[in-house]
This record gives structure tokens, C-alpha cells and sequence, in this order.
């Protein structure tokens, strides 16, 4: 079997490696496994750049996804928002499910220019009556290869895809990178976003979700 973890090239085309002097620690580079460590399951378990779980996602079709770090503690709850026309997820602390502090559009395209960006979703930090554009998401995710900008366009996250460290072999769409600009983004919010591209993108299960 293919190691999925840790040390495999990554793709010289990446905007965040080839211009981001941290990833050359490792420190911001996550390796992301498709898979949940729980039997019968859907969800993600993702290592760190040494092989070390830090994240895990287990979906049981309730509707709600929970990222938890390694030690099994809740740090988002993620649920689709019901009754809106563009599709839209809410992002809360903990296990929470009121006063969410992230909100994720899917952009919807209608005329799509050769001088468009390729823009997949906005995120917004969501106060008091008000929602402020913190990150845009651009590229392909069912590709595994789009980058996520801050409200300067600074990039600061980007899937990509990963290859075996031997003979370099596909990894194919269920084993790919994260690599984070950790001193512009926490890990675990670029991780939310990976659940939430999943669900707009990605998932079959999104419309199963909805209609619950």
C-alpha cells in the first residue's frame, strides 16, 4: 500500500511553496487523507508534516461536520444555512451550533470571461449584523489545485495535488496537500475550508444534507 504520509514531492507550480520561505520546515505543510479513521464513516483525517495526526473529521450524516483535533476535541461545527439562494455554510466555534463566526458563498459564475478569475467561494467573518470578506477561494478543487487569498490578495493557503516520494506515483483525488502560510493562517481554519470546497464541490452527500 502507498504511504499517505508524510515526506512526497509537491507540485513546483505552487503558488505558497515557491514563494513561502516556511514551508521549507514543513511546519505548514498538511497532508490531507480523504478517509475517516472511524469505520462506516465519511470524513478526513489529516497528518502533519512529520506524519502526526492533528486533525479529524467524522461525518454520521446528521447534517453537522465536526473538525476535531487529534485528541478527539470539537474545534468547529460546520452546517449548511437552510433556506438560502446561493448555497452558503456557517462555520461555529466548538460544537456550537448559534453565532457562527465564519460564512462560506459558493460564487455562482453566470458569465465567465477569459478575464475572469476563477473565484469558487467567498469567506466572511460574520459580527454583529454585518459580514466582512476576509478570504476568496480561486481554482479548481475538483482538481485538487486551487489557492485561498486574504482580503489584500495575499495568497496564504493552497491544495494541491501529492505524488508518492517513490517512483513518483498518483496519489489521486483522495490523498492531496495543504500548504498554509501558518504566520497569515491558522491551520485549522484553512481545514475548514477543505470541508467546506468539499461539500460545495465535492460531496455527494451535499444534497442528502440539505434536504434533512
Amino acid at each position: 500500500m502507498t504511504k499517505v504520509h508524510p515526506g512526497a514531492s509537491l507540485n513546483n507550480n505552487s503558488t505558497l511553496i515557491t514563494n513561502s520561505s516556511y514551508c521549507s520546515t514543513g511546519s505548514g505543510i498538511l497532508t490531507v487523507w480523504k478517509k475517516s479513521l472511524l469505520f462506516n464513516s465519511d470524513g478526513f483525517t489529516v497528518f502533519d508534516g512529520k506524519g502526526n495526526l492533528l486533525f479529524r473529521v467524522d461525518d454520521y450524516g446528521s447534517g453537522d461536520i465536526v473538525l476535531m483535533d487529534a485528541s478527539g476535541k470539537s474545534i468547529f461545527t460546520i452546517r449548511r444555512k437552510r433556506l438560502s439562494l446561493i448555497e452558503n455554510w456557517m462555520v461555529y466555534e466548538g460544537e456550537k451550533t448559534t453565532n457562527p463566526i465564519l460564512s462560506m458563498k459558493k460564487q455562482v459564475n453566470f458569465f465567465m470571461g477569459k478575464s475572469t478569475r476563477s473565484c469558487l467561494a467567498q469567506v466572511s467573518l460574520v459580527g454583529k449584523g454585518d459580514e466582512q470578506l476576509v478570504f476568496e477561494i480561486e481554482g479548481s478543487y475538483a482538481k485538487r489545485c486551487c489557492v485561498v487569498y486574504d482580503d489584500k490578495r495575499r495568497p496564504v493557503a493552497e491544495i494541491c495535488r501529492k505524488e508518492a516520494a517513490v517512483g513518483g506515483v498518483n496519489m489521486g483525488l483522495d490523498v492531496f496537500r495543504l500548504v498554509i502560510d501558518v504566520v497569515m493562517m491558522d491551520p485549522s481554519v484553512a481545514m475548514a475550508l477543505v470541508i467546506l470546497l468539499d461539500q460545495m464541490f465535492d460531496s455527494p452527500k451535499t444534497l442528502t444534507h440539505w434536504l434533512r
